[in-house]
């Protein structure tokens, strides 16, 4: 098995269907097939085997893509890192995956070539680099086949966080992401002729799992932006050219903004949303202004997307639906004990979606499976008496801002580097914009004042921009268990029935 015989696939039954489109240019499946062999056939010629990490750390291009199924084909693994990480965040990652070559953008080259001796990279592909695409592409050979993997053989590591804000390595297999495209497909009844937007980053498992991966298996067109530009994606489903439309609640919310939306939509016939729950009113507006709802489901990195779906001829608003095929979801305690149906617990996940666990990480992947198998999602559901599951809240820390992950011990970390810190606590509170935004609450040491500018400062020069706190407030002190733990729900709640009380 092999996760880019899909793309193959596609290139010889639509041999000249667009599959991506940039900037008004279009590749059709047969030269993204011949192109990812090149790549392929030249990473061999160069010495990666299978098994080999490769790296990939640039916005979303049709070189990322052809990179990627090379990489694949080759039997490597590709480790997919954001391009908005800091040198910091790009180092620690690097270190820890240990990728023997890397394709990045001429901004990175500096920072990468630092890596070399510490982190075993040995090849930087970008211009200027030790090679680049093109000098790749024109050294290999337009004819290959996949190389056949085993099914529990890992494709590709993603990078997401946990309960310790730490960020972990996703291990999943060509059968993970195999099982994940399929059931996205098929539920959103995906064909040749849809031409999907994508501005949602191909390192993260949304852009990469849900949307491009299922996208290449049903040989439709992917269109393709490095970042979200309103007027852009406007531009897109104007000219009648989209049909399928993927994004995060607040693009859902900024397009609700909008006069003449229905006309401004084009012919896009779906719509999904995903990273964070959707506002039942933000829907029932979209079904009424746009004449078809926002389609949600549940999923996460360790899932490689795919749990549940909100079924496209049953969609229950509020629900992220019913389990996808060869899923099963339960409910249990959290001692591990299955709950009855309408019970509220943990929801736990078992089938051959579920990742291989975390890259030299075996106590954290111990930490989230039952010794049954079953792995624990972090979050609080329930299922109701028709199948369909309901999320109630989240065990972990996590805030889902503009659809991005924040883990808050990272950005706690980073606060309490500074002189005037003596306890701090991040939190994500409800936002109309953001569905969440980071807040940071600080007790200042004696004598010294909190200056939330400096400290927004200090903060975006070590931390990606959607993980920078849009709220700094000083405390006298933060609410605690005997313990001395800080009580983060606690102060959420004490926050937002101040904010009621007013």
């Amino acid at each position: 098995m092999n996760i880019a015989a899909n793309l193959e696939r596609s290139a010889f039954f639509f041999p000249d269907h667009p599959a991506i489109s940039e900037g008004g240019i279009d590749t059709t499946y047969a030269q993204l097939n011949e192109r990812a062999n090149r790549v392929a056939t030249a990473l061999i010629t160069l010495g990666i085997k299978p098994g080999h990490h490769v790296g990939l750390c640039a916005p979303n291009s049709t070189d990322w893509l052809a990179f990627y199924f090379g990489v694949l084909k080759s039997g490597a693994v590709a480790v997919t890192y954001s391009a908005l990480l800091t040198s910091a965040e790009l180092k620690l990652l690097v270190e820890h995956a240990r990728p023997r070559f890397v394709l990045a953008g001429t901004e990175r080259l500096g920072e990468l070539e630092k890596l070399k001796s510490s982190a075993g990279l040995e090849k930087i592909i970008c211009p200027d680099g030790d090679m680049d695409m093109a000098h790749l592409v024109n050294t290999g050979s337009g004819s290959f086949n996949a190389l056949d993997r085993g099914r529990d053989d890992t494709a590709a590591i993603l990078y997401t966080g946990g309960t310790t804000g730490i960020p972990k390595g996703v291990m999943l297999s060509h059968q993970n992401i195999n099982v994940s495209a399929h059931n996205v497909a098929y539920s959103e009844r995906s064909t040749e002729n849809d031409r999907a937007l994508c501005f949602l980053p191909f390192n993260h498992v949304f852009g990469q799992m849900h949307v491009m991966n299922a996208t290449m298996l049903s040989a439709g067109c992917l269109e393709i932006l490095p970042t979200f530009d309103l007027e852009r994606v406007l531009e897109a489903t104007g000219k009648g050219r989209i049909t399928k439309l993927f994004a995060v609640p607040t693009v859902f919310t900024r397009l609700l903004t909008l006069e003449n939306l229905r006309q401004k939509l084009g012919r896009v016939r779906y719509s999904f949303s995903a990273a964070a729950s959707l506002p039942v009113e933000i829907i029932r507006q979209w079904t009424e202004r746009a004449g078809f709802t926002i389609s949600e489901g549940y999923g996460m990195t360790e899932s490689a997307s795919a749990v549940t779906y909100n079924h496209y001829y049953r969609h229950v608003v509020g629900s992220v639906g019913t389990p996808v095929h060869l899923v099963e979801v339960e409910i249990r305690d959290l001692k591990g004990n299955r709950l009855k149906q309408g019970e509220e617990g943990e929801i736990c996940i078992l089938g051959p979606n579920i990742m291989r666990g975390y890259l030299n990480n075996p106590e954290e992947t111990r930490s989230v499976f039952w010794d049954d198998g079953w792995f624990r999602s972090g979050d609080i559901g329930v299922i109701d008496s028709d199948g369909y599951v309901f999320i109630v809240d989240r065990l972990k820390d996590m805030i889902i801002t503009g659809g991005e992950n924040v883990y808050p011990r990272e950005v706690e970390e980073q606060l309490y580097a500074r002189a005037e810190v003596a306890e701090c606590a991040v939190i994500g509170l409800p936002d109309k914009e953001w569905g969440e935004r980071v807040a940071a609450f600080i007790v200042p040491k004696q004598g010294q004042t909190v200056v939330p500018e400096e400290i927004k400062a200090f903060l975006k020069s070590r931390l990606s921009p959607f993980k920078v706190p849009k709220e700094y407030v000083s405390v006298s002190e933060l609410p605690k268990s005997p313990a001395g733990k800080i009580l983060k729900r606690e102060l959420r709640k004490s926050v937002m029935e101040a904010k009621d009380a007013k």
